[in-house]
């Protein structure tokens, strides 16, 4: 038996399933753009200004950084489509994916990993749910799943997340998320008030219906959920994209990293808080606090060793081998150095939907526009 000799010179091709690191995609270290949105008006003279370009070219490892997580995360999202299907488990569906986004990305410890748990939302959940170890939720034939995963090199973090569902009856519902989404992000830029993209948004995504068991429902922007500004290592960073009208009148800034998201609902455009929580994070100001409790401590090295601020959840302690650790996370959320992150949700009517849609916007100084919508 002969193998056919590789020709010189050839890149490698990703295999299916996906395993092969993206590093050893692209030999020459660097990674695609994504979509690249025009300045425009009183921004124009940024694509010519020398001052800016050289500061871009300053800041050149640093979106090479975010453009392989970047491409890291476009590579798990096409084979998830590919595979997901009803009947899957929930779990099943997280644990596959964030193995993938371990094996492109390389994982290795702070530098380079996954961002955030993988949230797998349903129906009338809209953001925050993951399962957690033990769970049997099963995907069904007309659920609106809602995945939202990041990835990470560096803490330069790529939050980006997509709807699947199988009924065509709610293409309208995700349409309307997807076209809100890209109007946000061909809205924002420097100097851009972020009241302005989140009444863009609304109008756009206000302006669908959808017709569910003979019923139409105009869709509607939850108006209690927001995109937001990006720190390394910070997920939410202090600066909220609203998607409806009538937000603050603050601007985005030079050299900011934005999640632009949107979530669509058949229900009333309003979210809740529920009690269960699977998602938690230590809190980025938080300083000394002493601690009392010996397993309390012990887990918070554990923390600070795999984590640090990126968010976790109870399926990662399992996996790090931790056991009886409930009591020591109770105390550290009691203490204020974890946060919970309940997940969002409306009141359980069958036919109230969410959909949700997002992707990352970088305001760079000089090259038009915002990367990398991978």
């Amino acid at each position: 038996m002969f193998r056919k000799k590789k020709e010189a010179g050839q890149a490698p091709q990703q295999t299916d399933p996906p395993s092969i690191p993206v590093l050893q995609l692209f030999s020459s270290g660097e990674f695609p753009e994504g979509e690249i949105q025009q300045y425009k008006d009183d921004n124009l003279w940024r694509v010519t200004s020398e001052e800016k370009r050289e500061l871009e070219r300053l800041q050149k490892p640093i979106y090479n950084s975010v453009r392989q997580a970047a491409e890291v995360h476009r590579q798990v999202r096409k084979y998830i489509r590919s595979i997901v299907k009803p009947g899957m488990l929930m779990t099943d569906i997280c644990e596959t994916l964030e193995d993938t986004v371990r094996r492109l990305i390389s994982e290795n410890g702070l530098h380079a990993g996954i961002a955030f748990p993988t949230g797998c939302s349903l129906n009338w959940v809209a953001a925050h749910w993951t399962p957690n170890s033990g769970d049997k939720t099963v995907l069904g034939e007309n659920d609106v799943m809602k995945l939202d995963f990041g990835t990470h090199i560096d803490g330069y973090i790529i939050d980006c997340a997509f709807t699947v569902a199988f009924n065509p009856m709610y293409d309208p519902l995700l349409e309307a998320t997807r076209e809100a989404t890209n109007t946000g992000i061909k809205e924002a830029g420097i100097d851009v008030r972020l009241c302005d993209i989140g009444a863009a948004i609304q109008e756009v995504m206000e302006s669908y219906e959808v017709e569910i068991n003979g019923k139409v429902y105009q869709v509607k922007s939850i108006r209690n959920l927001n995109g937001h500004s990006i720190g390394q290592y910070q997920i939410h960073a202090g600066k909220s994209v609203p998607i409806v009208k009538g937000g603050e009148q603050t601007k985005m800034e030079e050299g900011e990293f934005y999640a632009i998201e949107t979530f669509g609902s058949t229900g009333k455009g309003y979210v809740r808080e529920d009690l269960e929580c699977s998602h938690y994070m230590k809190n980025f100001d938080i300083g000394h606090v002493p601690l009392r409790l010996p397993r309390a401590k012990q887990l918070l090295a554990t923390i600070d060793k795999n984590f640090s601020t990126l968010a976790f959840c109870r399926r990662y302690l399992d996996r790090l081998g931790e056991t009886k650790y409930l009591m020591g996370l109770k105390n550290l959320c009691d203490a204020g150095i974890v946060q919970i992150h309940a997940y969002s949700m409306q009141r359980k009517l069958l036919t109230w939907k969410h959909a949700r849609f997002k992707f990352n916007a970088y305001p760079v100084p000089a090259i038009p526009g915002s990367v990398s919508l991978n």
